[in-house]
């Protein structure tokens, strides 16, 4: 395969999104992405956007690769929000619930080319819709190529870095501690935890990829007792051997945050120029249409 042989297109609403994630998954075994950024996942916060689909965000998906193969080369998964005058995109599942610590973002890019192809096929999207739009995307690690090849695209682009919060493990020195991966044990202790969530939809994410990620052997489930009642909770992703503490209470101690790894952003704008409507109310009727590798500008 030649790089000229790849081709960029996109995908829209669930279903179609859905899909081309399920066939990302060789493509981010390769990269080794993190589990926030892995199909399990995805599928979760798919699942909870359509159940509350109030703020409206319609998944789209950018892909790269050799037309008709079903190889991906790049892969972005995108939510569209357009309640007010501009559409927003950002990373699906932004702002939802994720262990911190690190990157727990990705666009998808197995070499500098699929990264530019994939920048010009994000902005392709965006100055194709008929109303201004902003691309805000956060939770990227340093570095990250099709950021580079955004900001190489789009000089007015804006990328800067934030610091992350790990949440730290210690419940071991609050008392005796109960550690298991057993689906029952989180349902005993989910509750209790999904109350400390400040919003619905991150109390339906919490719970939908807990349970996902629990049948799959990835979520631990550590809990410290005494007097019969609940007196701390951590649930643990467990990504191969990394572990990744996510959602917790405790009125023992034991849980804390410290400064985790920095994180990369990018944000740009511009004027939507194309007939085509994308986020009207036929939204969902639109069909995937092919997206060339043609300049992105705004």
């Amino acid at each position: 395969m030649t790089d000229g042989d790849r081709g960029t297109r996109t995908a829209l609403g669930r279903a179609r999104v859905a899909a081309e994630v399920r066939a990302a998954v060789p493509l981010a075994r390769d990269l080794a992405a993190p589990v926030t950024a892995a199909a399990p996942w995805l599928t979760a916060v798919l699942s909870v956007q359509a159940a509350r689909p109030r703020p409206r965000r319609l998944p789209a998906a950018v892909v790269v690769g050799p037309p008709g193969s079903g190889r991906l080369d790049g892969l972005a998964v995108l939510a569209l929000a357009g309640a007010g005058p501009v559409v927003t995109a950002t990373l699906l599942g932004d702002g939802l619930p994720v262990p911190g610590g690190r990157p727990h973002a990705r666009l998808l890019a197995r070499d500098d080319d699929a990264a530019d192809r994939l920048a010009a096929g994000v902005l392709d999207l965006l100055t194709g819709l008929r109303r201004p739009w902003r691309l805000r995307l956060a939770g990227l690690p340093l570095g990250d190529p099709v950021v580079r090849a955004l900001a190489r695209r789009r000089p007015d682009a804006r990328v800067a870095t934030a610091r992350s919060l790990l949440l730290v493990d210690r419940l071991d020195d609050a008392g005796p501690v109960e550690r298991t991966r057993d689906p029952r044990a989180l349902e005993r202790v989910l509750p209790d935890l999904l109350a400390a969530e400040p919003g619905a939809r991150a109390r339906d994410l919490v719970r939908a990829a807990a349970r996902l990620h629990a049948v799959l052997g990835q979520v631990e489930v550590a809990t410290v007792r005494a007097g019969g009642r609940l007196r701390a909770g951590l649930l643990t992703l467990v990504d191969g051997a990394d572990r990744l503490p996510w959602r917790g209470r405790s009125d023992v101690g034991g849980l804390g945050t410290v400064r985790g790894a920095p994180l990369v952003g990018v944000t740009v704008s511009g004027r939507g120029r194309a007939l085509r409507p994308v986020l009207d109310g036929a939204a969902r009727l639109v069909p995937a249409v092919p997206v060339s590798r043609r300049r992105g500008s705004g």
